[in-house]
């Protein structure tokens, strides 16, 4: 019953802050005005609304328009769950309460099982305010502009199951990452930095080097847009290399997770509290 403790107490935590809703909300904006946007721009040209162009111009055919317009919970939510999970660890650093966490739960390794466990939970939550975004307000542009909006059919849930998945992985990523760099300011810099500008640039500058594509199809980005299975990134010809299998997007994922965790708990977790 120990790690039922200590996640129960870890999503305590979480709910009797700030921080979880606003970020929250953030997302649900972000996503939702974006999704809103292509939705209707796609939308208006596909239907002929806006008179001179393709939505096939932009390589996006009427029937891989749900999808790609789903999928922007993913390629430009993800950062959320990553800074959420960042955050369930760097704020004991950060606020001086890791003492206190760690005389309740002497046992390093399930006081970190109960962060992952909350950490879990609140991936799907961040997963369904993306999918209120990125579903609901898009599907509901795509319908206004009279395209099918697939939600009936059993690939679309299969992604959406997916998507629930990569964020669920994405926010034990950032446990990771928040167990191994113990500074909030340094982590939440390095999280952003490497999400919104190196990847990017380096995904980039993959359609353009030969050579470097077969690497960044393994960048944790390009990773999560395979295991979706569809990607803004990839339609407007940033992806770089083919697309791994989704479940080899997980399993790249996934790896990436444990990788900084394992690195987090040999080194920073089990050092004596600053």
């Amino acid at each position: 019953m120990s790690l039922v403790n200590a996640s129960r107490s870890e999503l305590t935590k979480q709910f009797t802050t700030a921080m979880w809703w606003v970020l929250a909300v953030v997302l649900l904006a972000y996503v939702g005005v974006t999704a809103g946007g292509l939705s209707a721009v796609f939308g208006a040209v596909a239907s002929g609304t806006l008179p001179g162009g393709t939505t096939s111009g932009a390589g996006v055919s009427p029937t891989s328009l749900p999808p790609l317009i789903y999928s922007l919970a993913t390629s430009v939510g993800y950062v959320f769950p990553l800074l959420i999970g960042t955050l369930l660890v760097t704020n004991e650093f950060r606020h001086k309460t890791l003492t206190p966490t760690l005389l309740a739960t002497p046992r390093r390794g399930v006081a970190l099982g109960g962060k992952l466990a909350a950490g879990v939970v609140m991936g799907v939550l961040y997963a369904a305010v993306a999918l209120v975004a990125a579903v609901g307000i898009g599907a509901a542009a795509l319908a206004a502009f009279g395209i099918d909006t697939r939600l009936g059919e059993t690939d679309t849930w299969a992604m959406i199951g997916r998507i629930v998945a990569s964020f669920v992985l994405w926010t034990l990523i950032g446990v990771g990452v928040g167990t191994l760099v113990r500074n909030q300011v340094a982590a939440v810099v390095g999280v952003l930095a490497f999400t919104q500008f190196l990847e990017p640039i380096a995904r980039t500058v993959a359609t353009l080097v030969d050579g470097v594509s077969g690497v960044t199809a393994y960048l944790p980005g390009a990773a999560s847009d395979a295991l979706v299975g569809s990607s803004i990134y990839a339609t407007m010809g940033a992806g770089g290399a083919a697309p791994l299998a989704w479940w080899g997007g997980g399993v790249v994922l996934l790896a990436y997770a444990a990788v900084f965790l394992g690195l987090g708990y040999l080194t920073s977790w089990r050092r004596d509290v600053a």
